[in-house]
């Protein structure tokens, strides 16, 4: 039975148009695991979730290109309610297969229409309600919903298109110029020259995919990143099976140790930053061989603190080996231009190139890029103040789904539908119909900051875009900590009536 085809195919013809009590937007991992929990923990409700791709998997469905896999580990990436039993670096296909297993088991595909696009969403308080207008990208019709919540969990960037800078004499290249996350199924790299810019886990995860088949690919980049090696294995899970515990005991006991692994690590690289920086640099060390530390200086020693961006897991260093053994070539330096047969560096070094691949990152999508409107006015995220990285003041019943940069996504979305679901839990008791976020007195003079500090995380998208998103306070109800080993237990102890949360 392909249980991929059957979710995809069952969903299509799922419920009607009309209201409900929560729409969710997005049938990705976050979508996915927040309808389960609404299931399970507040049966009965009415729900429908919307996707505008031609099936579930969010990231694992858009993006096509060759090796894709996840850089975190799946025990934690998974949700905690459904045991990973696999390889903890897993391709996207596998992570599909999972989710499609967890739509099955639960009864989900009932609830979630795909190729509905959402254009606008508007709240009228006069109705205490969400209306949201679609449209369905196979027919062209328009559709209307209504809901009393909306539930965003759609992601951070724009699956439509990646992020590719602007090079002087691109139009002049003959070879093919493409984005992974774009990736053409009539694309051969076979005996080909290519060339990877970027050095994030995208190029490390496509670079070692394509090195045997490629005449040569070579990884160009403005500047070093962080990368971690180790088997593509976890030896407790390994020694747990062979005495035959059970998968589900599995699961808890590996996801506690790694995030106990991790949470050590992560404290580490602000507390020692320079002995994390020489343990990362050593498992390159380890795979290049004896002689490679000019190489790892020039190529492989980033200037930033560890953690100060995503740092990839390169599983048996796979990417390392490649480069060994002469597969494939770094190059750290500037691009001054591109030219008919490939790119012409500002140390004056050309490579030749049939394909440039523009590994180069993400657009950041800001809640989807829906038209939000309350109450007739358009809204602007960025005039607003985020409470926990989850709701926004002035913004009526709705909670975004964003995730941990320095742990897995997926952890988050299983606290924040905690939360969510005990949010509604205590406005049915309440009988309220409205919940909004707002400053309280004591926070009307607090300083009001950027999303994130710059300091502590700053990939490029969040820098380019951070204009975008909502602004966070110095206090810890106004900010994403990115901090999941403190949100594990701040969430349950949310007070529901706390002044920051007005009902009527």
């Amino acid at each position: 039975m392909n249980v991929l085809a059957t979710a995809t195919r069952a969903a299509a013809t799922s419920q009607s148009t009309g209201h409900f009590d929560v729409l969710i937007v997005g049938a990705g991992i976050s979508g996915v695991g927040s309808a389960y929990h609404l299931t399970t923990q507040l049966p009965g409700t009415r729900f429908v979730v919307l996707e505008s791709q031609e099936s579930f998997g969010g990231t694992w469905l858009t993006h096509r290109y060759p090796g894709i896999r996840s850089d975190s580990d799946l025990h934690t990436f998974g949700y905690r309610f459904k045991p990973w039993t696999s390889a903890p670096i897993a391709t996207a296909d596998e992570i599909r297969a999972y989710m499609a297993e967890v739509i099955a088991e639960n009864g989900l595909e009932q609830h979630i229409r795909y190729r509905h696009k959402i254009s606008s969403a508007s709240w009228s308080s006069a109705t205490n309600l969400w209306t949201i207008e679609a449209v369905r990208t196979d027919t062209g019709e328009g559709l209307t919903f209504t809901a009393n919540f909306l539930w965003m969990c759609q992601g951070y960037y724009r699956h439509s298109e990646g992020y590719t800078p602007q090079w002087k004499g691109m139009d002049s290249f003959k070879g093919r110029i493409v984005h992974p996350q774009r990736w053409p199924e009539d694309l051969h790299t076979e005996g080909k020259k290519v060339v990877v810019i970027g050095s994030g886990a995208t190029a490390a995860t496509l670079i070692p995919a394509i090195a045997d088949k490629c005449g040569h690919v070579t990884m160009l980049q403005r500047s070093p990143t962080y990368f971690r090696t180790g088997r593509n294995a976890i030896e407790l899970a390994e020694t747990l099976r062979q005495l035959q515990i059970s998968e589900e005991w599995i699961h808890e006991i590996v996801r506690r140790k790694i995030l106990f692994d991790q949470d050590m690590f992560t404290r580490r690289s602000f507390t020692e930053p320079e002995n994390v920086k020489q343990e990362l640099l050593s498992g390159i060390r380890a795979a290049l061989g004896p002689g490679s530390d000019a190489e790892i200086e020039k190529h492989f020693t980033p200037k930033y603190r560890p953690w100060r961006q995503r740092i990839a897991f390169v599983p048996d260093a796979d990417l390392f080996e490649a480069v060994k053994r002469g597969k494939a070539s770094v190059f750290t330096v500037e691009i001054a231009r591109t030219t008919e047969k490939g790119i012409l560096l500002k140390s004056g070094e050309r490579l030749d190139a049939d394909i440039i691949i523009t590994a180069t990152g993400f657009n950041l999508n800001v809640l989807g890029d829906i038209a939000f409107t309350i109450d007739g006015k358009a809204l602007d995220f960025a005039e607003t103040v985020t409470y926990r990285g989850m709701m926004f003041t002035g913004v009526p019943n709705m909670v975004w789904v964003f995730g941990y940069f320095r742990a897995s996504w997926t952890l988050r979305t299983d606290l924040v539908a905690d939360f969510v679901c005990r949010l509604l839990a205590h406005m049915k008791n309440r009988g309220a119909n409205k919940v909004v976020p707002a400053l309280r007195p004591e926070d009307h003079n607090m300083p009001l900051l950027s999303w994130i500090d710059p300091e502590n995380f700053n990939p490029g998208y969040l820098m380019r875009d951070m204009h975008l998103l909502p602004r966070r306070g110095d206090k810890p109800e106004w900010q994403h900590s990115q901090d999941y080993w403190m949100e594990k237990d701040e969430f349950p102890a949310i007070d529901l009536d706390d002044p920051a949360f007005v009902y009527d």
